[in-house]
């Protein structure tokens, strides 16, 4: 069901990546062993979830303000690749799942890129 209330940020297609890129993490961290709950899994989830989060928080701001948080989500989109070979080699997910998480972050971060790209180009011209 759609919301009543729609705010800007959810229309960018990187933002939705981000968003099913976060639910992906989360549905493979459920199978991780228990001793990796306040650990790695936790981990996971957070930097996945943080690559959204951080394109929403700096959407309403400034042109460098929203650059700032690209950057952050950038960092997060990094860290997922540690968490994913992580996983990997802890034998906690096949070498396919952690190709697939390497794609999916790879498209996120070259969306990013190119978004944060666009609006350098748009402060330069002021």
């Amino acid at each position: 069901m759609k919301s009543n209330y729609h705010f800007k940020f959810e229309d960018l297609q990187v933002y939705q990546k981000a968003m099913d890129y976060g639910e992906t993490i989360n549905e493979q961290v459920k199978g991780f062993p228990n001793h990796e709950l306040y650990a790695l899994s936790s981990q996971f989830r957070r930097a996945s979830d943080s690559i959204a989060l951080n394109i929403s928080e700096g959407y309403p701001g400034s042109d460098k303000q929203f650059v700032k948080h690209i950057n952050y989500a950038i960092y997060s989109a990094n860290e997922c690749v540690s968490c994913s070979t992580k996983s990997k080699r802890r034998g906690y997910i096949t070498f396919e799942v952690d190709e697939e998480n390497r794609r999916l972050v790879s498209e996120l971060t070259k969306m990013l890129s190119s978004l944060r790209k666009t609006i350098v180009k748009r402060i330069n011209k002021n």
